[in-house]
C-alpha cells in the first residue's frame, strides 16, 4: 500500500498484514525516488528507509548498530525519521523483553540519602521521630500521605515513586 505525505511531497510504502493487525514500514522517501524504484521489489537505497519489526536479539543489535550511526540526523529529513522510527521500535522491544521495575519507596529513599550524602537522622524531619524513621526504614511502617509530601519536597523523589508498591513487613 503506498501513501501520500505532505501534498504528494514524500511517499510511504507499507505492508499491512490484517489478520496479526500489523504495518510494516518498508520506505519513506521524497516522490521523486519514490519513481525510480520498483515498490514491489523495494531494497535498502541510500534515500530510502526500511524498517521491520525487532523480534530477535540479533535484530535489535542491527538496529542499535543503525541508530549509532544516525546519531545526529538533522530532525525531518529522511535520516531523522529513520532514527525516529527505529528508537520507537528499540524501546518498544527493551520494555518487553528488558523490563525495569520502580524500585520501592525505601530504596529511592536509601538511594538519594546515598547520592547527597545524608543519615536517618537527616529524614527526621520529613518523617518523624528516630524511631519512626527506623521503622519506616526497616519496612515495618508505611509512608503516610504527610510523610511522602515532605520527602517529596525534601529529597526531591517524585511522589509517584513514594507511593509505589513498598512492602510493609507483617507480624506473625
Amino acid at each position: 500500500m503506498v501513501f501520500n505525505i505532505k501534498g504528494n511531497d514524500y511517499r510511504l510504502i507499507v505492508a499491512i498484514d490484517y489478520h496479526y493487525k500489523i504495518l510494516l514500514i518498508k520506505w519513506l522517501g521524497a516522490h521523486k525516488e519514490y519513481d525510480k524504484i520498483d515498490a514491489l521489489k523495494w531494497t535498502m537505497t541510500k534515500t530510502g528507509i526500511q524498517i521491520q519489526p525487532i523480534k530477535t536479539r540479533r535484530d535489535h543489535v542491527a538496529a542499535i548498530k543503525r541508530i549509532e550511526k544516525l546519531m545526529g540526523a538533522r530532525p525531518g529529513s529522511i535520516e531523522g525519521d529513520e532514527l525516529d522510527m527505529l528508537a520507537t521500535l528499540v524501546d518498544a522491544y527493551e520494555e518487553k523483553h528488558f523490563p525495569m521495575d520502580v524500585p520501592d519507596p525505601i530504596a529511592a529513599i536509601e538511594f538519594r540519602m546515598e547520592q547527597q550524602g545524608l543519615t536517618r537522622k537527616d529524614l527526621e524531619p520529613m518523617i518523624g521521630s528516630r524511631a519512626r524513621v527506623s521503622e519506616v526504614m526497616n519496612r515495618k511502617r508505611g509512608l503516610t500521605l504527610a510523610m511522602v509530601r515532605r520527602v517529596r519536597t525534601g529529597l526531591g523523589i517524585s511522589a509517584d515513586l513514594l507511593v509505589g508498591t513498598g512492602k510493609v513487613a507483617r507480624k506473625g
